[in-house]
C-alpha cells in the first residue's frame, strides 16, 4: 500500500514538473529590447530595411543600417548586459523538457498547439505553419532544433486564437538561413551560428546569436507587442493654448493663398495679412489682420515651440535624407539632426493607444516628394504628433500629411495643389502659402468661438449638398441639371482615399452615407470627368 502511495506521489509530481516547465517563457532581461543581436559578430544589412527595436553586437560592428526605430549599440555596457541576458535565456530553452517530436520539416498547412517542440536535426519550414493558442493569450510554444534552421521561399508562420509572437521561441543549433519573402514569428537564439534574413523577409520577433554573423537585405524587422513589452505612450503632448483655433498661423509674417484651399479652422497672423482665403471655404475665422486673439495665439506657439525644442529624444534617426520609405516609427520623441527629405510614405504605429504622443524633431528643412504620405496605422490620431522643424517647410502637391507642424523662424509653404494637411501649419516667423490644398485642424477647442460649423454647405448657382454635418444621407442638388453632362459625386477620406463613388442621374439625387463614420471628408463633383466643385463635408454618425 506504502509503494503504491509513493508511485502514486512519484507521478503526481513528475506531471507537475512537466506542467511547469512545458511551455514556460524564459527570462529575456534587457534583451528583449533588442530586435538583432550578436554577442561575437557583426550585424550588417544591405537594400532598405525596417527595423524596429535596438539593433547591437558585443563584439563587432552594426554597420549599413538606415533609419532604426532603436537604438544602435556596439560593444558597450549596454551589449555586455544583453549577451549576459541572451545567454541565460539560452539556456533556459535547452534545458527546458520536451514533449512533442515533430518531424524535421515543419509546415505545409501543418497546425501545432502550444508546447515544446524537439527536432533532433537540421529542420525545414516550407510553406504554412499554424500556432493554435486554443483561445491562451498565454500560450508559448517552443522549439528546440539540434541543427539548423532554413525555410522555403514565401513561408508562413501564422498565429491563431490568441497566439502572440512574443510567446514564440525557437532555439536553434545551427544557422539560420530565411528564403526571400519568409513571414516569421518568434524569437530565435542561435548557438554559435550566424543568422540570414533575405528580400522580403518579415520577422515580428528578435533574431540572437550566441556567437556568428547576422544579415538582414531589405527586410521588416520588429519587436513582439505582448507578454510584458512597454506600452508605449510617447512624450506628454505640448499645449497649444489659443494658437489650438488655428489651422493656419504665423507668428511674423503674410499668410496668402492661391485656388480653391479648403480649410477647418482660424487663419492669421500677428504681424502680416491674411489674404485670398475664400471664407466660402473657410470653416472658421479669417484673421485679416492682427488682433487680440493673433496676439495670445503668438505667445502660445512660442511656449509649444520651446517645449518641443527642449523636450529630449528617444531615438535618432542618422539618415535623414533616406527619411521615409515606407519607414515605421512608434511612440517616441525622434531627432533628424539635419534636412529632411520625405519620401513615399511614412507610418505611425501607435499599437494600439489611442493617445499614444508622437514628436518629430526636425533640425533643418522638411521638403516631402509628391504623393508623399504620412499614415497613422493601429489607433494613431493625427491630434497627437507633431513636428517641430528648424527650417523651411514645402509640401509637395498631393500629399497627405498629419500633425500639427511648428516650424522657427522660417517659411512654411506651400502647401501645394491637391495635398491634405490633418493638423496645422504654424511658424513662429515666416511666410505661409497654399495653393488649392485642404487642411483640417484637430481637436479645436470648444472655446474657440469663432468655430462654428455650418449646418448646409453654402451653395453656389448650381450645385448645394445638404446636410452638412450629416448623418445617414446627404442630398445633392444641381440646380441646371438638363444643361449638365454625365457627372458624379467622389467622396474621399483625410488621408486622400476614395471612398465613395456614384454617378449623378437627376436633378436632386440622395446618397446614403450611413457606413461613414463620425469625422471630415472631402467631396469632389465632376462633369465629363472634370473637377467643377469641392468641398468638405463632417460626419456626425
Amino acid at each position: 500500500m506504502k509503494r503504491k502511495f509513493l508511485h502514486t506521489l512519484s507521478v503526481f509530481s513528475l506531471m507537475t514538473v512537466s506542467n511547469l516547465s512545458f511551455g514556460q517563457a524564459p527570462n529575456l532581461g534587457s534583451a528583449s529590447s533588442f530586435v538583432l543581436f550578436s554577442t561575437d559578430g557583426p550585424v550588417s544589412n544591405t537594400g532598405i530595411s525596417h527595423v524596429t527595436g535596438n539593433v547591437g553586437t558585443n563584439n563587432g560592428s552594426s554597420t549599413a543600417f538606415g533609419n532604426v526605430n532603436g537604438t544602435m549599440n556596439d560593444a558597450n555596457l549596454i551589449t555586455a548586459q544583453c549577451a549576459v541576458d541572451v545567454l541565460v535565456a539560452y539556456n533556459e530553452l535547452d534545458n527546458t523538457i520536451p514533449a512533442f517530436f515533430p518531424s524535421s520539416l515543419l509546415g505545409n498547412g501543418q497546425i501545432l498547439t502550444a508546447g515544446v517542440y524537439a527536432i533532433g536535426s537540421a529542420t525545414t519550414l516550407n510553406l504554412d505553419l499554424t500556432l493554435n493558442a486554443e483561445g491562451n493569450p498565454d500560450a508559448v510554444f517552443i522549439f528546440q532544433i539540434e541543427g539548423p534552421l532554413s525555410t522555403g521561399a514565401d513561408s508562413k508562420i501564422k498565429l491563431t486564437n490568441g497566439a502572440k509572437a512574443c510567446n514564440v521561441y525557437w532555439k536553434v543549433e545551427g544557422l539560420v538561413d530565411m528564403a526571400s519573402g519568409t513571414s516569421f514569428k518568434g524569437t530565435i537564439i542561435a548557438n554559435n551560428s550566424a543568422i540570414n534574413l533575405n528580400t522580403g523577409d518579415t520577422l515580428e520577433g528578435r533574431a540572437f546569436t550566441t556567437a556568428g554573423a547576422i544579415t538582414i537585405d531589405g527586410v521588416l524587422a520588429y519587436t513582439p507587442i505582448g507578454c510584458g513589452s512597454p506600452n508605449l505612450t510617447g512624450p506628454a503632448a505640448p499645449d497649444l493654448g489659443a494658437v489650438a483655433c488655428y489651422a493656419l498661423f504665423s507668428s511674423d509674417g503674410a499668410v496668402s493663398n492661391t485656388g480653391l484651399t479648403t480649410i477647418i479652422g482660424d487663419i492669421g497672423s500677428n504681424n502680416g495679412a491674411a489674404t485670398a482665403f475664400d471664407p466660402l471655404f473657410v470653416t472658421g475665422e479669417i484673421h485679416e489682420i492682427p488682433d487680440v486673439s493673433t496676439a495670445q495665439a503668438s505667445a502660445d506657439l512660442l511656449v509649444a515651440y520651446n517645449y518641443l525644442n527642449t523636450l529630449s529624444y528617444d531615438i535618432e534617426l542618422l539618415y535623414p535624407a533616406q527619411f521615409g520609405g515606407n519607414l515605421v516609427l512608434t511612440p517616441h520623441t525622434y531627432l533628424l539632426a539635419a534636412a529632411v527629405t520625405f519620401t513615399d510614405s511614412l507610418y505611425l504605429d501607435a499599437q494600439g493607444n489611442a493617445d499614444a504622443v508622437f514628436v518629430i524633431q526636425v533640425n533643418g528643412a522638411l521638403s516631402t516628394s509628391t504623393y508623399a504620405k504620412v499614415l497613422l496605422i493601429n489607433g494613431a490620431q493625427a491630434k497627437n504628433v507633431y513636428w517641430k522643424i528648424e527650417g523651411a517647410v514645402s509640401i509637395n502637391e498631393y500629399s497627405v500629411f498629419c500633425g500639427t507642424i511648428i516650424t522657427n523662424n522660417a517659411a512654411l509653404g506651400t502647401i501645394n495643389t491637391g495635398s491634405f494637411l490633418y493638423g496645422r501649419a504654424l511658424t513662429t516667423s515666416g511666410a505661409l502659402t497654399t495653393n488649392a490644398a485642404s487642411i483640417a485642424a484637430t481637436e479645436i477647442p470648444a472655446s474657440c468661438g469663432s468655430l462654428n460649423v455650418p449646418t448646409s454647405v453654402i451653395e453656389n448657382d448650381e450645385i448645394s449638398l445638404f446636410p452638412n454635418p450629416f448623418t445617414e444621407n446627404i442630398t445633392l442638388t444641381i440646380n441646371n441639371f438638363s444643361k449638365m453632362g454625365e457627372s458624379e459625386l467622389k467622396i474621399y477620406d483625410v488621408l486622400g482615399a476614395e471612398i465613395m463613388s456614384k454617378k449623378i442621374k437627376s436633378q436632386t439625387t440622395l446618397f446614403e452615407t450611413n457606413q461613414l463614420k463620425s469625422g471630415i471628408y472631402f467631396y469632389s463633383v465632376l462633369e465629363n470627368n472634370i473637377l467643377i466643385k469641392s468641398g468638405k463635408l463632417i460626419s456626425q454618425q
